[in-house]
């Protein structure tokens, strides 16, 4: 894909809105020769009277609607050879460009290209939005309230800018300005960084990148179809011009699917050794390749660097294939069937956290589902990763189910003794605590909104917000209450 981008670049190859017209005149008033000439006259050709040249200059717009074919050697002058460079690159696939120069520039690149070629110097024409400050103001010199992209990339890096300025673009809508998003574009890239590295660090010697392994595991299916989809996805919002949309999902893969999840899940294989170990880490350069490739485009320097990382001997990245949807590596069984298991071991996840559960407390864990043996199978994950001691199954009701904290999940149930998840005495005094705060809440509440001078005279709004407080605290007292009936 050749493409075209404009802000400033047409000024950059000399096309000057100070350009003026190469049109001179002849001073002696009874000849009033008109010469057009790229080279200054010394005089009049005709009588060789003292010329000037033209005062006026070219419109800024239509000296640059001239930038897609001047710049790549065309002339205008018949019979001459036509330059490579103009056969190759004229007209390009795409211009990219911000809605507020369509009329003065775009429609003017446009007509000058039929004119001069006989061609539309560009297939398609890609709208995107202004970036603004954080108050929603057009950056200008006069407001002060431009950025300077040197500082910028020496601070944060340029890959971090470029996500930036990319993530969250839809065409035709404005993106404000905001360093929360440029440092989370940063911390982004440190998480992929830190994963190569990790992945690099471990790998054995003499290891061959780009073959996955014969036999794979139901979570290895589970990220290389969750990676075909992406591909695929990606692939069709790049064509479809959605960039905001294509670098969102490689990032919630990236981070998420890959990062946070599958790297996690492979560290038991990898602590093993041998062929499950060596398996494993095939499938994460694989995908790890190929996420690569489909990040490239907007953040080419630290995939680049990564890239070479995994194979000195490969060719830059921007020449390698790109990632192609592959039938053979849709599991979509396995994968129905892995995620299931990750949305339980999330669930109990966020189940001890609500519950201030330490990491390293081990518990119990209770699963009532009709799929008994994918569970069994990835029961080293819950071991791993939710902190669960042993696995038990159960059909129908549990006993002393209210003293069970209950987890539910696509396929599953799953209860946890709460006498495990903490304790008995330390529990009860916390919730006595908050038992205490949330009747001064709504006693606070209540007297506020008996007496009828507020009612009376604070607006509206006012007394909506303290009812609302009321009902919150009234409901959290209901719940601290439901809580220590279940540790009696």
């Amino acid at each position: 894909m050749r493409i075209l981008l404009t802000h400033g670049s047409a000024l950059l190859y000399g096309l000057s809105p100070l350009f003026r017209i190469p049109a001179y005149y002849c001073q002696n008033p009874d000849c009033k020769h008109e010469i057009i000439s790229k080279e200054a006259p010394h005089a009049c050709p005709k009588c060789g009277g003292k010329v000037v040249q033209d005062e006026d200059t070219l419109d800024t717009w239509f000296s640059s609607a001239l930038w897609p074919f001047s710049t790549l050697g065309w002339t205008g002058e018949e019979g001459e050879e036509i330059a490579e460079d103009f056969k190759y690159f004229y007209p390009t696939s795409v211009l990219v460009t911000a809605y507020d120069i369509i009329f003065f520039w775009v429609a003017r690149m446009i007509f000058s290209g039929i004119e001069h070629t006989g061609k539309l110097p560009f297939k398609d024409v890609f709208i995107h939005g202004l970036m603004r400050d954080e108050q929603g103001r057009k950056m200008s010199k006069s407001l002060g309230n431009g950025i300077d992209p040197l500082e910028i990339i020496e601070k944060y890096g340029t890959d971090a800018l470029r996500l930036t300025i990319v993530s969250g673009n839809s065409p035709g809508n404005d993106i404000n300005w905001s360093e929360t998003k440029l440092t989370a574009s940063r911390n982004f890239a440190n998480k992929l960084w830190n994963a190569s590295r990790y992945i690099l660090m471990n790998l054995p010697e003499g290891f061959k990148a780009g073959a996955l392994p014969k036999e794979l595991t139901i979570e290895d299916k589970w990220l290389l179809t969750r990676f075909n989809n992406l591909a695929k996805e990606v692939t069709d919002n790049i064509d479809s011009y959605e960039l905001g949309v294509a670098v969102q999902k490689i990032r919630d893969f990236i981070w998420e699917i890959y990062c946070d999840w599958y790297i996690e899940l492979t560290k038991p294989r990898i602590s093993e050794g041998g062929e499950k170990a060596l398996n494993a880490q095939k499938v994460l350069v694989y995908v790890m390749q190929g996420m690569l490739k489909l990040l490239h485009p907007f953040m080419p320097f630290i995939t680049e660097e990564i890239w070479q990382s995994i194979d000195s001997n490969a060719k830059s990245i921007m020449i390698s294939e790109w990632v192609k949807y592959d039938e053979s590596l849709s599991f979509v069984k396995q994968e129905q069937e892995f995620s299931k298991v990750v949305e339980l071991i999330r669930a109990i996840r966020v189940q001890r956290n609500e519950l201030n559960v330490p990491v390293s407390k081990k518990v119990s864990l209770f699963i009532e589902t009709d799929d008994k043996d994918i569970y069994n199978q990835c029961a080293i994950f819950f071991e791993k990763l939710a902190g669960i001691s042993s696995i038990s199954f159960v059909d129908g009701s549990i006993e002393d189910a209210e003293k069970m904290a209950a987890v539910v999940a696509t396929g599953a149930r799953a209860f946890i003794p709460l006498g495990e998840l903490v304790d008995k005495e330390k529990e009860l005094a916390r919730l006595e605590k908050e038992l205490e705060k949330a009747k001064k809440d709504v006693e606070f509440s209540r007297s506020k909104l008996n007496n009828p001078n507020f009612i009376s005279k604070a607006p509206k709004a006012q007394v909506e917000k303290e009812q609302k407080k009321l009902e919150i605290a009234l409901e959290r007292l209901k719940n601290i209450k439901k809580s220590q009936e279940n540790y009696k």
